[in-house]
């Protein structure tokens, strides 16, 4: 009889990387959402595509809900208005009460203090992360979670 020895994970996932249900793949800078996923799921995913080119602009997404720019939680409130997952907009601080507590199954906003971000099925849309401001683009490079508040949409 064989004795039963449980996997081991030569690469396990690092510490600062939110546990997510899918995965979305990011090809040629579009993100691709998996097929198990929600349709709420597929249209945050094209909401981020559809930023893809748009630079940062400092309250871009505010006083006109579909800018020319946008800035980190105007890029947060678009995507999530798009999936139908809110209404209207808010500044960063807003999202400390957005949806539920903790980190979400398939979409989780990262929030501090001056700044907003998503990840949807583990691939971030952030504005930030860089050097630069380039605006709201997708990344596969982790960043540091210190400082941040996961909240999720209800259910996701």
């Amino acid at each position: 009889m064989a004795t039963y020895h449980p996997p081991v994970h030569l690469n396990p996932p690092p510490v600062s990387t939110p546990s997510v249900r899918g995965k979305v793949r990011l090809v040629n800078g579009l993100a691709i959402a998996p097929s198990d996923a929600p349709p709420v799921v597929h249209r945050a995913v094209a909401a981020g595509n559809r930023l893809q080119k748009m630079p940062y602009k400092w309250g871009g997404g505010h006083a006109v809900l579909n800018d020319n720019g946008y800035d980190c939680s105007g890029t947060v409130s678009y995507v999530l208005r798009e999936a139908g997952l809110m209404k209207g907009q808010m500044p960063s601080r807003g999202f400390f009460n957005y949806g539920e507590s903790g980190e979400g199954e398939w979409i989780t906003v990262w929030v501090r203090d001056g700044h907003v971000f998503m990840i949807i099925g583990g691939l971030r849309l952030d504005t930030g992360g860089s050097t630069t401001r380039t605006g709201p683009r997708w990344k596969t490079r982790s960043r540091s979670y210190k400082g941040l508040v996961p909240r999720h949409p209800r259910g996701l």
